[in-house]
This record gives structure tokens, C-alpha cells and sequence, in this order.
């Protein structure tokens, strides 16, 4: 039976990277775009409640909804797709999501979702600044899913993965890294409006990087393709089993 792969993002349905992933994905399955349809960057793992959704049919297994990545993923799964994806890939994100912009990061989040309702999820995103060449990330997306619908993934777990914005030449090769952290000084701006009012916008910063060799930061910088497996379970089970014995609480 021909694998069926639902492909998301969140920078919308109409972004150049998931064009691109879609067309390389072609060759292994039937793929089903559900994307939304504008620019939802950094919406995290948000759903809509407050309002009710509207998916539009574009055409040729291809849909938007005027909500955040994890709507599309629970509509297409609950309601938009004949049955379970066999994969679930979001991306080509222009740009890292690397330490702590998983937590922040609608890509990851859509990935999240699929993994949460039981189908093995990836995110795909490109490190780097433009021109983006999104057509080295899509390819070795395909790899990767080929891999997944061969092999699997571990329970409750999915791929947070990183490609360098390279020629496939001037990639070093792949490793498996652990989520570093990453974080930004001077990430808070302060701006005035033409009347004088006070404003703020949170975005860009330096990025302070964690020195760990083993981390999906380091990874990137040293040219190489990060992939993290995430897992849904986020007990520190350290922590719980020594405030467990050590700490002593009553009502």
C-alpha cells in the first residue's frame, strides 16, 4: 500500500520549503498538504478554541486552515485525511530550531501533535540565512522518511532535525545530538511609535550557544546535519525519584 504522509509547516501554505518538501516527498507516498494559511512562526504547540476553524480546499490533496500548525495536524488527522498517516513531516523551516526554540517553534509543535495522536512525526528545518537552499534539506527529508517508514520510530518519540544551509557537498555528515540550549541576549527591543508611545518587539538577539560537543547547536556549527529525538515524556525522572526520597511534605 502506498505510504500516506501528511506535510505541514508554519510558515504557511504557500511557503517555498514546504513546496519543495512536498515535491521530494512525491516519490515515496501520496502526499497531503494541511498547512496554515499565513505565517504562524513561534505559535508553539497552540490550539484554537476560542473560534471555529475554516479549512479550505485548494486542490490536489492540498489544504489550508486559518490556524496554528497543531490545528492542521489534529483537523487532518481527525478529519481531513481517509485514515492515519504512515509519517508526518513538518517543514522545510527557513532557518534553525535548535536548544530552546523547540519550545517556541510551530514546526516542532506540528511534528509534536502527529507524534501525540500515534503517527511517527519528523521536523525539518534549514540552519542558516538566506538565499536558503531548501532543495538540500528536502533530500535528505527523504532519505529520512524512507528510513522511518522502514524502520519506525521509538514510542512517544520524534525527530527534531537540522540541516545546514549547504551544498550537499559541504555537509560533514550526520549526527544524533542531544537538545542544547539556546538562548538570545538582547532579544527585547525597545521602539517608539510617531506619537511618542512606548513599544516593544521580541525577536532576533545574539544567539548564546551551549558548549556541549555532543549538542544539536554544535552539531550545526561544526557543518553537520543535527537530528534530536524528542520524547513527549518531559519528567525529569532523576528529580522525581530524589525529591521523592529527600523532600518531605505535608498539606
Amino acid at each position: 500500500m502506498t505510504p500516506l504522509i501528511l506535510v505541514t509547516n508554519d510558515d504557511g501554505v504557500r511557503a517555498p520549503g514546504l513546496a519543495i518538501l512536498a515535491l521530494a516527498l512525491q516519490g515515496i507516498g501520496r502526499i497531503v498538504i494541511v498547512a496554515p494559511d499565513q505565517d504562524n512562526s513561534a505559535a508553539s504547540h497552540s490550539l484554537t478554541m476560542k473560534r471555529p476553524l475554516r479549512v479550505k480546499d485548494l486542490g490536489q490533496d492540498r489544504y489550508s486552515v486559518d490556524g496554528t500548525p497543531t490545528d492542521c495536524v489534529t483537523l487532518a488527522m481527525g478529519r481531513i485525511l481517509p485514515h492515519k498517516p504512515q509519517l508526518v513531516v513538518s517543514g522545510i523551516n527557513p532557518g534553525p530550531n535548535l536548544g530552546d526554540d523547540v519550545s517556541y517553534s510551530g514546526t516542532v509543535s506540528a511534528a509534536v501533535e502527529g507524534t501525540m495522536l500515534g503517527a511517527p512525526s519528523l521536523a525539518v528545518s534549514l540552519a542558516g540565512e538566506e538565499p536558503f537552499s531548501f532543495e538540500t534539506a528536502a533530500a535528505f527529508a527523504v532519505k529520512l522518511a524512507r528510513t522511518i517508514l522502514d524502520k519506525g520510530l521509538p514510542k512517544d518519540t520524534l525527530l527534531n532535525v537540522n540541516v545546514p544551509n549547504r551544498r550537499p557537498e559541504e555537509i560533514q555528515g550526520v549526527r544524533f545530538t542531544r537538545q542544547g540550549r539556546r538562548v538570545y541576549d538582547g532579544a527585547i527591543k525597545e521602539t517608539f511609535d510617531p506619537w511618542g508611545r512606548q513599544h516593544y518587539w521580541i525577536g532576533g538577539g545574539t544567539p548564546l550557544w551551549d558548549e556541549g560537543e555532543d549538542t544539536d547547536a554544535q552539531a550545526i556549527l561544526a557543518g553537520y546535519v543535527s537530528i534530536t529525538p524528542l520524547h513527549l515524556d518531559l519528567t525529569n525522572h532523576a528529580a522525581l525519584r530524589k525529591l521523592g526520597t529527600e523532600w518531605v511534605l505535608t498539606i
